[in-house]
């Protein structure tokens, strides 16, 4: 059933996919940033960064038909997940609907926010998925200028880097401590 890999995009999302992946994991989110390290934290992590690829891809149309294929992508390692965690075969497609489900109004969040330049509603929507919190937190604020700053070097890219797969992130512990008091 694994069909992405079948398509001879399939190295490219395996590349996009893995660099997301990675960058969800680095320790300075959980340990600077406050994200907390548990399997929300990192499912958090990794929509984000998820959310913040396929905005790019959605941006043209040479890459556009890659949106769908790293989404599928993004679906089978969560149920891998799932299941090497044990969770049984008839309770993965409720948990995967409710994944799909948070996925997109997340990504919907950031986008809209990231769209309109609004660094409080980037914030906010951090602090609601991310941190579980109402109020705008320190990390909260610099994860979204973290978030910003991602959309610029994504955005930055051009097309031919990212249909061969190439993405590249702004190193976390860039982003001042002091942006939080901004």
């Amino acid at each position: 059933m694994i069909w992405w890999r079948r398509t001879p995009h399939a190295a490219k999302i395996d590349a996009l996919y893995g660099t997301i992946v990675a960058q969800a994991r680095l320790p300075a989110f959980y340990a600077a940033y406050g994200v907390r390290d548990s399997v929300e934290g990192r499912f958090e992590m990794l929509v984000l960064h998820q959310a913040l690829v396929a905005r790019r891809i959605a941006r043209e149309p040479e890459t556009r038909p890659l949106g769908p294929i790293l989404f599928e992508r993004f679906c089978r390692d969560l149920d891998d997940n799932l299941r090497e965690m044990g969770v049984g075969d008839l309770t993965v497609p409720k948990k995967m609907r409710a994944f799909a489900e948070a996925y997109l109004g997340r990504a919907r969040a950031y986008d809209r926010a990231l769209d309109a330049h609004d660094r409080d509603a980037c914030a906010a929507a951090v602090a609601r998925n991310v941190f579980g919190i109402a109020t705008v937190g320190a990390g909260a604020k610099r994860l979204a200028h973290y978030m910003e700053e991602a959309a610029r070097t994504l955005e930055m890219l051009d097309a031919s880097a990212l249909l061969r797969g190439a993405v590249q992130f702004p190193d976390p512990m860039s982003i001042p401590i002091t942006i939080a008091a901004a």
